[in-house]
């Protein structure tokens, strides 16, 4: 059976997979076979570093390039003491020629291997190759620290296709002069080299695809956190918000009656903010909705401030936390956000010492300053054989959240105790009355 396509004779699939194969063939050693690819240094805090002095460890940065001048030297050696009988200087230069492929590994890889090839022939010819024909000693050690270099700097099909290659020149170059081929030596140990290898290239890059994989699903799962976090802090301001659009309403729908004979402009605008505060509550509440995950439960109780900070620390108390609170500044009054998000801090720094430093002794600060809230958590280093719990690390996350939302600042680390310390500042405006506006009694102060 055939593909056809419109205006194109059919093609069988046989003759679309050797196209493929050609392809594949010429992009990975025709294509650009000879283009300039240095060899890179390595990085110096490998395994085999450390056994290196402190001092010399910068230079094993060099290392595979010293391996391979090495493994031309010895190619060298071997071609020029199997080197034929001839002139004076022959078996030199054929040991130099034997030996120039290895070095371009360091810069043209591909072009390394056909440049073995290409000396193959007239080194077998001037040399001794009639254990290994083609190949002489010299070209026969070069053919497979070239093919073993190459494919260590390549992908792992290309081992594939460096061992076809020199199959079928084994095959072909003895046929062109009438000579019987040892194919066997060189097939079999390139095919081991090639093989440890691609598996050795193919595990390498197993684990770049995982380290990769583990890179976008660490950052993903931070910023999955990151919006739970905000759906969090949005569910719980919700409340806030809400009460504050609740009294707006009753307050603009009962001020009319609290004058005599109110003019129709002041009880049309009283209507017009009342109108307004309902529709604020409608898009609050469709927002909640499209916030609300599944298993949310709106709490009962309204959500906590800084006066329930005393219940807070009592239930770690409980929970075997030793934990001391200092109270410092004129107390007052805050807007509900602030002493809702200082709660919340103070609640997870304190959960944080529960879970990574089992047996530390912790305090809590609240300063109440001219210019805003104080808030600082400290605990000591852990005690006794109790492990601490990895966690997930998301609290920190949450307080940032929470301290960005309100132009806030905070800083989190260990301490120089061994301990760690959470210290955030809130500021708070001070509200400014209107000109000419006389604050009611009834009225709920912020």
């Amino acid at each position: 059976m055939t593909d056809t396509t419109t205006g194109a004779t059919a093609r069988a699939p046989e003759f679309r997979l050797a196209s493929g194969l050609f392809q594949s063939f010429r992009d990975d050693l025709i294509t650009d076979a000879f283009s300039y690819r240095p060899l890179p240094p390595v990085r110096t805090d490998g395994r085999l570093a450390r056994w290196v002095p402190r001092s010399l460890r910068p230079r094993t940065a060099y290392l595979p390039h010293a391996v391979v001048v090495l493994l031309a030297v010895i190619t060298a050696f071997v071609s020029v003491v199997n080197g034929g009988m001839g002139a004076s200087g022959l078996p030199l230069l054929m040991g130099l020629m034997a030996a120039a492929p290895v070095l371009m590994t360091l810069v043209r890889p591909v072009g390394a291997f056909w440049a073995v090839v290409a000396v193959t022939l007239p080194l077998a010819l001037l040399g001794n190759a009639s254990m290994t024909w083609p190949w002489s000693p010299g070209t026969f050690f070069a053919h497979l620290v070239v093919v073993t270099v190459v494919a260590l700097r390549s992908r792992p099909r290309v081992a594939g296709w460096l061992w076809l290659a020199t199959v079928v020149v084994g095959s072909v170059l003895p046929l062109l002069i009438g000579r019987d081929a040892e194919l066997g030596p060189m097939a079999f140990l390139s095919a081991v080299a090639l093989l440890a290898v691609t598996v050795r290239n193919t595990r390498r890059q197993a684990e770049q695809e995982v380290t990769a994989q583990q890179e976008v699903t660490a950052v993903e799962r931070d910023r999955r956190t990151l919006l739970e976090e905000r759906t969090t802090i949005a569910r719980e301001l919700h409340d806030v918000v809400a009460h504050h659009m609740s009294v707006v309403a009753i307050q603009a729908e009962a001020a009319p009656y609290r004058v005599k004979n109110p003019p129709p402009e002041l009880e049309a605008a009283f209507a017009t903010i009342r109108e307004n505060a309902v529709s604020a509550l409608t898009e609050l509440r469709r927002v909640l909705g499209v916030v609300r995950s599944a298993d949310y439960e709106a709490p009962d109780a309204p959500q906590p401030t800084l006066a329930s900070l005393d219940g807070l620390l009592a239930n770690v108390r409980d929970a075997g936390l030793t934990v001391d609170s200092t109270v410092t500044g004129a107390v007052r009054e805050l807007p509900q956000g602030v002493e809702l998000s200082a709660y919340r801090i103070v609640q997870e720094a304190l959960s944080n010492t529960l879970r990574h430093a089992p047996g530390a002794e912790a305090g809590v600060e609240v300063s109440y300053v001219l210019g805003g809230l104080g808030v600082r958590i400290v605990n000591g280093a852990p005690t006794g054989d109790v492990r601490p719990s990895p966690g997930a690390g998301h609290g920190i996350t949450g307080m940032r959240e929470r301290v960005a939302m309100l132009e806030g600042e905070m800083t989190a680390g260990p301490t120089a105790a061994g301990g760690y310390e959470v210290a955030v500042f809130i500021p708070v405006r001070r509200p400014e009355p209107a000109a000419g506006a006389v604050p009611d009694a009834g009225a709920a102060t912020p």
